[in-house]
């Protein structure tokens, strides 16, 4: 099969895709909710970029938290702490390829333009002129979030999504990305936007399927 070597362009596929792109241009902080397969974590990637590209931005910072089934945490992964949170991570990387290439997003992160920071080793740092994605934002505590969120410098954005249906915290630990969409709408500066079934792009039997399995929203 021959390989295309054409980079994708960022085109919002649906209207609540397009309403994505503009909070995150029109915001310093967006957080989006929605389940899979509705492009919350290619928009971010690929505006990402853009911003990289145009040079609106001087960095790519990209984490997420690592939930082990185990309890266990990164500390008995072998390798550095890049090395031990990559694996969370190659969703995010797979999808930059789209829009820059292998090389080049190699080059980048062999440079720490992209950085992968762990999430559980965010607390110090501070990113000016930076493009921060918070992935999979669901399996994060209110205080993970926080702490995010208030790593974002000068001339940053910062993008936080997840499936609120979809958390793989244990059960006595309380996700905050719901708290944070209730305690922060209409607030300067920060885009609340919700993906709905509607805005599955990814595949057309997704969206039936998810529709069946997921619970009704009235559902407590």
């Amino acid at each position: 099969m021959k390989k295309n070597n054409k980079k994708r362009e960022l085109k919002p596929r649906t209207e609540n895709q397009a309403e994505y792109i503009r909070a995150i241009s029109e915001n310093n902080i967006t957080f989006c909710s929605g389940p899979a397969g509705t492009g919350k974590t290619s928009v971010a990637v690929g505006l990402a970029c853009e911003y990289l590209v145009s040079k609106k931005v001087s960095k790519i910072v990209i984490t997420r938290p690592t939930v082990e089934s185990s309890s266990r945490g990164l500390g008995y992964l072998p390798g550095n702490l890049k090395e031990k949170v990559h694996p969370y991570l190659v969703p995010i990387l797979d999808e930059m390829k789209y829009y820059l290439d292998d090389q080049k997003v190699k080059s980048l992160m062999s440079s720490d333009i992209i950085e992968i920071v762990p999430l559980e080793y965010m607390r110090g740092r501070n990113f000016h002129w930076s493009f921060m994605i918070l992935d999979e934002a669901q399996n994060a505590t209110f205080d993970q979030i926080k702490m995010f969120i208030t790593r974002l410098g000068k001339g940053s954005k910062a993008v936080i999504n997840g499936d609120l249906d979809q958390t793989d915290l244990p059960k006595n630990l309380s996700g905050g990305l719901n708290h944070c969409l209730d305690r922060l709408s209409d607030t300067q500066g920060v885009g609340i936007c919700k993906l709905d079934y509607c805005d599955i792009v990814r595949s057309k039997v997704l969206a039936r399927i998810l529709r069946k399995l997921d619970p009704p929203k009235n559902e407590s």
